[in-house]
């Protein structure tokens, strides 16, 4: 197996949602791991969205409020 590395064109097929106990904490751990932070134009909300190295963007919710 290999990996091949290609640009995205398209939207990702799978979006994953998480909501660690803390958001700040936990998007400090996905960074040092290799993701990065994107800008798609989501403004001032709640939500941090992460891609992968491969470019698979995800979000890191915070806090449900109760």
């Amino acid at each position: 197996m290999y990996t091949l590395r290609v640009s995205k064109k398209v939207k990702s097929r799978l979006h994953l949602d998480f909501r660690p106990d803390d958001q700040d904490t936990e998007v400090v751990r996905l960074v040092a791991h290799g993701a990065q932070r994107v800008d798609i134009g989501q403004g001032d909300q709640s939500w941090v969205v992460l891609a992968d190295p491969e470019g698979n963007e995800f979000c890191v919710l915070g806090q449900r409020r109760q």
